[in-house]
């Protein structure tokens, strides 16, 4: 398997999500939003100050593949529908968003761990040779365009 480009070893806390987000800077704002997400489930479901793991590997056709290790493998992530969430929750919709960014995701069960993984395009020159040359996904097929952004306009890029 190749060896990440980038490897972060934190404790999961509310301070340490926006360090991972500097850190994750150069790789683009979807990537720093879906570790945003991954992160934050971790301390929500599993505990905060549990040890986490950030890595993040350059895929062909232009993707980055981002994975979220913690020490639970009990803990299972879930998409829930946001319709379920109710419009009024404050939360409960950050695998919805992972979703919807992600060419594909899934969870990685080991023994004493799991990793939270998805892949996403960083660039709209990647996305050209990606559309031509990857093949389709059973996790998430058609999954092939750039998304808007996170305040769903192309300019929210960083």
């Amino acid at each position: 398997m190749r060896r990440p480009v980038l490897t972060l070893e934190l404790l999961a806390a509310p301070a340490a999500v926006s360090g991972v987000r500097r850190a994750l800077r150069s790789y683009g704002i979807d990537v720093q939003l879906c570790a945003s997400e991954l992160v934050t489930n971790v301390i929500r479901h599993v505990g905060e100050g549990v040890p986490v793991t950030v890595r993040v590997w350059r895929e062909e056709g232009g993707r980055v593949r981002l994975g979220v290790t913690d020490p639970d493998p009990r803990a299972l992530t879930v998409l829930v529908g946001a319709a379920g969430a109710g419009a009024e929750a404050e939360s409960g919709r950050g695998l919805a968003l992972l979703d919807a960014l992600a060419v594909r995701w899934g969870v990685e069960q080991e023994a004493g761990h799991k990793t939270v993984w998805c892949e996403l395009f960083t660039d709209a020159e990647s996305i050209a040779v990606a559309v031509a040359d990857t093949p389709k996904t059973p996790e998430r097929p058609g999954r092939r365009r750039r998304s808007a952004g996170a305040l769903g306009h192309p300019s929210a890029r960083s």
